[in-house]
């Protein structure tokens, strides 16, 4: 036994918290380690005192007897009996007390936080994902509709339990319930799904004969799913519940609907707001008019234009957008005109235009054809 002090072995204070000299000891057990040394042997022996001190300062009525007594306290075994050190053995195999004990310990966090415990019996349901495709005109009155969807449901005659007398499945040996084994290999501890329960942590040994011991039956499942008003395209909607059956009693998953909402032969959405452009003809245009056009809630909409309204105009209706989410009120409508000149004239249209022509004043009617041409006379004075 090293008379050196135990709390300068692990480098930590005499104030020093429990978890402060287990950290301190988990990376100074790695530092020295004999896998990592081999062949040193000031490293091995370096190795023994961070164990010896760890063994003592780790337990709370240890270290009060070695704070209080120092080394004497555990002189001629009064730290307890069995060979060695209060009868902790430095074997650095996978014996009892040896270094894959104190391995586990290291990295318990690591490795699930400690101990295995049994996993829970009844485990919850799978969360199902639906995408449905609605129009604009249902976006914006909203819907509801029926939807069939694969899905499963907690098998009635064995309670979800999988077993043929419907009672909870034996608690797997091999595991202890807890779904997982621990393997060492060398220096590491590797973690797997146990072998014999496949991660379940129990064991069917006598199926249900209706669902073979899955606990759930594969069925088609109808749900009637509201969508509200004004939804927008890439919501999702959770139905809590709506997803597949739990297994052994435990809660279903849920249903996540994810909507997509089609691109319109008229209108563009932007938020609650709608988009449109519309062509006028130059007679509209010039002396002003109204356009009819259909409006989202399926109505007929005047569009009334100004006159002398030119291209790119945008006439802005208010009131007249999409739904906004629980709300009363609407976004607006935004009109874009587009002036369409006209082509294949007849004679008649085409000497009432040149008629046009002769007697309008360009400087009065069209002031930014005067203002333009004004600036190109300027350029060519130049």
């Amino acid at each position: 036994m090293t008379e050196k002090d135990y709390y300068e072995i692990l480098e930590v204070s005499k104030t020093a918290s429990g978890e402060e000299i287990k950290k301190s000891f988990r990376r100074l057990a790695m530092q020295y380690h004999p896998d990592r040394n081999p062949g040193n042997k000031e490293a091995e022996a370096k190795f023994k005192e961070i164990n010896e001190a760890y063994e003592v300062l780790k337990d709370d009525q240890k270290r009060a007897a070695y704070d209080r007594y120092g080394h004497a306290a555990f002189a001629n075994g009064g730290a307890g009996t069995g060979g060695g050190f209060g009868g902790f053995n430095f074997d650095f195999g996978g014996g009892a007390g040896g270094f894959a004990d104190i391995f586990s310990e290291v990295f318990s966090d690591f490795m699930g936080g400690g101990r295995s415990r049994q996993k829970s019996y009844a485990q919850r349901g799978q969360d199902v994902r639906y995408n449905m495709t609605i129009t604009l005109e249902e976006a914006f009155s909203g819907l509801e509709k029926e939807i069939t969807l694969p899905s499963s449901e907690t098998c009635e005659t064995c309670h979800g339990h999988g077993t043929k007398d419907g009672k909870e499945a034996p608690v797997c040996t091999q595991c202890g319930g807890s779904g997982k084994v621990r393997l060492q290999q060398g220096f590491f501890v590797v973690e797997q799904t146990c072998p014999q329960c496949k991660g379940t942590g129990r064991v069917v040994t006598d199926a249900c004969p209706d669902c073979k011991g899955k606990g759930y039956i594969s069925k088609n499942k109808t749900i009637k799913v509201k969508i509200p008003a004004g939804i927008e395209d890439g919501t999702r909607i959770r139905i809590e519940g709506g997803g597949e059956a739990g297994i052994r009693g435990g809660a279903s998953g849920d249903l996540y609907i994810f909507v997509s909402v089609k691109e319109h032969k008229l209108y563009e959405r932007e938020g609650a707001n709608l988009y449109t452009r519309i062509p006028i003809s130059m007679c509209c245009a010039a002396l002003g008019g109204k356009v009819e056009i259909p409006s989202i809630d399926g109505s007929k909409l005047e569009i009334d234009i100004s006159a002398g309204s030119q291209s790119d105009q945008v006439v802005k209706v208010k009131g007249q957008g999409m739904t906004i989410v629980r709300s009363e009120r609407r976004g607006d409508l935004f009109v874009k005109l587009r002036v369409e000149t006209p082509v294949n004239l007849s004679a008649r249209q085409k000497e009432l235009l040149e008629e046009f022509r002769s007697i309008s004043k360009e400087d009065a009617c069209q002031p930014e054809s005067k203002s333009f041409f004004d600036k190109i006379k300027d350029l060519f004075a130049a």
